[in-house]
């Protein structure tokens, strides 16, 4: 069993830092600004004894109320579920008194820690850790994480410490699915990532921007291995202003296009808004397969609901292989189906599909129905052939491909997600120029056959 480690300290010592060293990846936001932190971030650390699970957390200010209390929550957990703590604290600062209480808390844990003196780069490393003795724990180790001092040594003592086994040099492992949530800001995208995983994982608190970073979590849903991504909301460029929200919009558009399926959250209450159509247009731009949950559905009037349905249907014109779910992430109504949608699309997405089959489909489909003609000609489609998964690729063969108008595509894929039943997937067509097997032959013919071909020409026009 991987053993779980987790960080611990108050807000800005650098634990996202440490976090992001450990783990050899940019996983965790990071910026000079307090209380950045807020929901439990995993990941894993790889060292030359083995792997242990890391636990990025937010700083512990001891709030009672608000969301910051709720921020202590997840410390909280992420402690009682850790083999191993590493409780950060800031060389530079020195011992404050924030860090006796958090050390006063620890002890009553009862779980093995160790102290990490972080931002000791310029400092006399002895001096920097002298005052962190009198915590009363007995490993005080000086790292700079910023600059990577100590730390690979850091990692080599923590897996020791944690009991870590040798990682087996097992096959390749069964892949996740990852599923991201997005939308705008307080639509309930994290209360509906914790009504699927049954806990309180990451914070939920009814104020716009509670989520600043995409959290990752290991889920298993009915036997199938998923990645459910929770992704800060998303506003319009205009209003975002703070610099940490601007790199939070920026891993919600990075999650966008690493998913294999996206749940678009919508709020019944207001509506389709501009912002919703946008952040719809990239899930398209990106071509991945898209569920749209309309949340908050049971607090909507019984008499408006048909209403809203029509405009839905209306304004989501545009995407019209995406199922449309409503459901309650406060009380789980309609989970089960938006969960029927999501797999339904990820299979969608990765069929394979033989040449034969396209290709009936394709000639079925221009024989009922042909591309205009463009200068008293209209264009040819010979074959079909699957050209990738996610996004889904109908490669097609033919001539005068370039006349084919942008309509003629739509047909296409229509009658293609209609003969496949392909629900929640886009399908990108590639049509490609044949080559003419008779273009520049003239030019490889002999001079013989060149005279032959004359002879019988002029024969031809006295003939007439």
């Amino acid at each position: 069993m991987v053993p779980v480690v987790a960080l611990v300290g108050r807000p800005n010592v650098g634990k996202s830092t440490l976090f992001n060293v450990l783990t050899r990846s940019r996983d965790a936001l990071v910026a000079d600004f307090e209380g950045l932190t807020r929901d439990r971030r995993y990941g894993i650390a790889e060292t030359v004894s083995g792997n242990f699970v890391l636990v990025d957390t937010g700083g512990l200010t001891g709030a009672t109320e608000g969301i910051d209390a709720l921020t202590e929550g997840q410390v909280q957990a992420a402690v009682e579920e850790s083999s191993l703590v590493l409780f950060v604290v800031d060389g530079r600062a020195g011992l404050v008194a924030e860090d006796e209480r958090i050390a006063a808390r620890l002890r009553t844990a009862g779980k093995p820690v160790m102290i990490i003196v972080n931002k000791t780069d310029g400092l006399d490393e002895a001096v920097a850790v002298a005052d962190f003795y009198t915590l009363g724990f007995e490993e005080v180790l000086p790292v700079a994480a910023a600059h990577r001092r100590g730390t690979t040594q850091l990692g080599e003592i923590v897996a020791e410490a944690a009991g870590v086994e040798p990682t087996p040099e097992d096959g390749e492992q069964e892949r996740r699915i990852r599923l991201t949530v997005i939308g705008r800001p307080n639509v309930g995208k994290s209360t509906l990532v914790n009504r699927l995983l049954g806990e309180e994982r990451v914070v939920a608190f009814d104020a716009p921007g509670t989520t600043r970073d995409a959290i990752e979590i290991p889920w298993v849903y009915e036997g199938r291995d998923f990645t459910l991504v929770d992704t800060a909301g998303v506003r319009r460029r205009s209003r975002v202003d703070e610099s940490v929200e601007k790199f939070s919009v920026i891993k919600a558009l990075r999650a966008i296009e690493e998913s294999d399926v996206i749940i678009v959250t919508i709020d019944a209450q207001e509506g389709i808004v501009e912002q919703d159509a946008t952040l719809l247009g990239l899930v398209l731009k990106a071509a991945r397969p898209l569920v749209i949950a309309i949340n908050k559905w049971d607090h909507l009037p019984t008499e408006q609901r048909d209403t809203v349905r029509r405009e839905l249907d209306r304004r989501l014109t545009f995407v019209p292989y995406a199922e449309q779910v409503f459901i309650s992430a406060l009380h789980g109504s309609g989970l089960g189906e938006m969960m029927d949608a999501v797999e339904a699309a990820y299979d969608a997405s990765h069929q394979q599909l033989s040449t034969k089959r396209l290709t009936e489909i394709l000639q079925g489909a221009y024989d009922a129905h042909q591309p205009p003609m463009v200068h008293g000609r209209t264009a040819k489609l010979r074959y079909a052939h699957l050209g990738g998964n996610v996004p889904l690729r109908i490669v097609i063969h033919g001539t005068r491909v370039h006349t084919i108008p942008d309509s003629y595509r739509r047909y296409l894929a229509g009658v293609f997600r209609k003969r496949l039943q392909l629900v929640g997937t886009p399908i990108l067509l590639d049509l490609r120029q044949s080559e003419n097997p008779f273009k520049g032959r003239r030019n490889q013919l002999s001079g013989r056959q060149l005279a032959k071909r004359k002879r019988l020409k002029r024969f031809v026009n006295r003939k007439r």
